[in-house]
C-alpha cells in the first residue's frame, strides 16, 4: 500500500528542518528507553520473587499440619501422615519436629533452629540436605556415641565447625523447680548450603528420633510437612485435609505462612510498572510533536496527494504508519537490550548485595517472555493513540488554500 511507502519515505528523507529529524530520533530513543526499563524492572521484581519462593520453600513446607494451639505436639502422626499422603497433588507427607536451642562451636556460639526430619529409604528429604557442601545424610542415623547433625554453611562457619567434629547444644530444661540448662555433645555429619542467608546461618537438622531423645519427648512432631507436585494447588489440599486432621489442628500454605513478603512484592511490581511506565507516556508526546511538525513541513505534499485524489482515510494511515514505525523500532531495540542486559547481569552477578540485609547474596534477574508481550503491546498502543491528532490535523489541510502561493 502506497502509505506505508510514503511513511517510510518521511521517515527516511533528509529534511530540511534537522530539529525533525532529531525530535524523531529522540522518540525512538525514548519509546527504546521505556520498553527497556519496563523489561528490567519486571526481571528484577520476578527474580526475587522467585528466588524467595524456591528458597523458602526448600526449607519449608507447602501445605503444613500444625497445632491450634501450641501443646505437647502432635501423636499418632504416622496414621494422619499415610492418610494425607494419598490426597491428590501431595508428592509426599513428612513428620517436622522444630526446637530452638543455642549451638557452641570451638570459635563462638550461636542461636539454632533444629529440625528433626525421618530419615528412611523412600522418604523425602527437605532440598537443604540435597545441597550438601560436605558430610552425608547418612550421618544422621549412623550408630554411634554422639547424634550427627547437619549444619548451615554460614551457621558452620560463624560457629566454627567442621565436619566430622563435635559441637555442642545448650538445652533449657522446664523442671517443678525451675529451670535447668544442660549441654549435650552432638557430631557435625554434614553441612548443607541452600542460598538462602537466613536459612544456611540460623538451620540445622537431625534425625527425628535422635532430636526427640535429645530434648525427651515422646513420639510427636511439631508439624506434618506436606510436599505437592504443583505448589500453585496448596489451597485445595488445605481445604482436602481439613476434614482429615480433626478440630485441634489446621492446614497451613505456604501462601499464608509468606503473605507479608508475596504481597509486598506484588505491589511493587505494579508500582514499578505504573511508575516506569510513565516514561512510556513522554516517548508518546516526542512522537505527538514529530508527527505534528512533520504535518507543518508536508502541508505541501499532502495537498498534492489530495489533489491527485487521495482519499482523507489514506491521507491519516500515512502518519498512522508512521508513529507505528517510529514505535515498533523503539519497541523492538528495547526488547532486545533489556532482555540482553537481563542475562549478563543475572548470569554474571553484576550486581551484588549484603545477604544480611536482603538474605540474597546478589541480585537476581528473572525476564518473562509475556512480560515482553504485554510490554510491547502497551508501547504500540501509546505510539498509536499519539497518532490520532495529527493524523487527523493532516486531513483538514485544504489542498487550494495550501498550494495558492507555491
Amino acid at each position: 500500500m502506497f502509505e506505508l511507502f510514503i511513511a517510510r519515505r518521511y521517515l527516511r528523507a533528509k529534511r530540511k528542518q534537522v530539529v525533525i529529524s532529531v525530535i524523531t530520533f529522540i522518540s525512538v530513543l525514548g519509546v527504546a528507553a521505556g520498553v527497556m526499563a519496563l523489561v528490567i524492572a519486571l526481571a528484577l521484581n520476578n527474580g526475587f520473587k522467585n528466588t524467595l519462593e524456591r528458597n523458602l520453600l526448600g526449607a519449608t513446607a507447602h501445605v503444613a499440619i500444625l497445632e491450634k494451639q501450641q501443646g505437647e505436639g502432635i501423636e499418632n502422626w504416622e496414621q494422619l501422615a499415610a492418610k494425607l499422603a494419598k490426597l491428590p497433588h501431595v508428592i509426599s507427607a513428612t513428620p517436622g519436629l522444630y526446637e530452638s536451642a543455642y549451638m557452641s562451636g570451638p570459635v563462638q556460639g550461636d542461636g539454632v533452629e533444629i529440625k528433626g526430619v525421618k530419615i528412611a529409604p523412600g522418604t523425602a528429604l527437605p532440598d537443604a540436605l540435597k545441597h550438601l557442601k560436605a558430610g552425608s545424610v547418612d550421618g544422621l542415623t549412623a550408630n554411634d556415641d554422639l547424634p550427627g547433625v547437619v549444619l548451615g554453611s554460614r551457621l558452620a562457619q560463624s560457629i566454627g565447625a567442621v565436619n566430622g567434629k563435635r559441637v555442642r547444644i545448650l538445652i533449657t530444661d522446664i523442671l517443678p523447680f525451675g529451670p535447668a540448662p544442660r549441654y549435650v555433645n552432638v557430631r557435625v555429619a554434614g553441612i548443607f548450603e541452600l542460598g538462602f542467608y537466613d536459612i544456611d546461618s540460623h538451620w540445622a537438622y537431625m534425625s527425628l528420633p535422635a532430636e526427640q531423645k535429645l530434648f525427651t519427648l515422646t513420639d510427636v512432631v511439631s508439624s506434618i510437612d506436606l510436599m505437592l507436585d504443583d505448589i500453585y494447588a496448596a489451597d485445595v489440599v488445605q481445604r482436602a485435609a481439613e476434614p482429615l486432621i480433626g478440630p485441634k489442628l489446621a492446614a497451613s500454605t505456604w501462601k499464608e505462612q509468606y503473605h507479608q513478603i508475596l504481597g509486598a512484592l506484588k505491589m511493587e511490581r505494579i508500582a514499578t510498572a505504573i511508575t516506569i511506565g510513565l516514561i512510556q507516556f513522554v516517548a508518546g508526546l516526542n512522537i505527538l510533536i514529530t508527527l505534528v511538525m512533520m504535518v507543518m513541513e508536508k502541508h505541501r505534499d499532502i495537498s498534492i496527494l489530495m489533489s491527485m485524489g487521495a482519499r482523507a482515510s489514506q491521507i491519516r494511515n500515512i502518519f498512522v504508519f508512521e508513529g507505528a514505525l517510529i514505535g515498533a523500532a523503539g519497541t523492538i531495540i528495547g526488547l532486545i537490550a533489556g532482555y540482553t542486559l537481563c542475562y549478563f547481569l543475572d548470569h554474571y552477578k553484576l550486581i551484588p548485595l549484603d545477604e544480611q540485609v536482603y538474605a540474597l547474596p546478589f541480585v537476581p534477574f528473572n525476564p518473562q517472555a509475556f512480560d515482553g508481550l504485554w510490554i510491547a503491546g502497551a508501547a504500540m498502543a501509546v505510539s498509536l493513540l499519539a497518532t490520532l491528532y495529527p493524523a487527523r490535523a493532516a486531513t483538514r489541510i485544504a489542498p487550494v488554500e495550501a498550494l495558492r502561493y507555491e
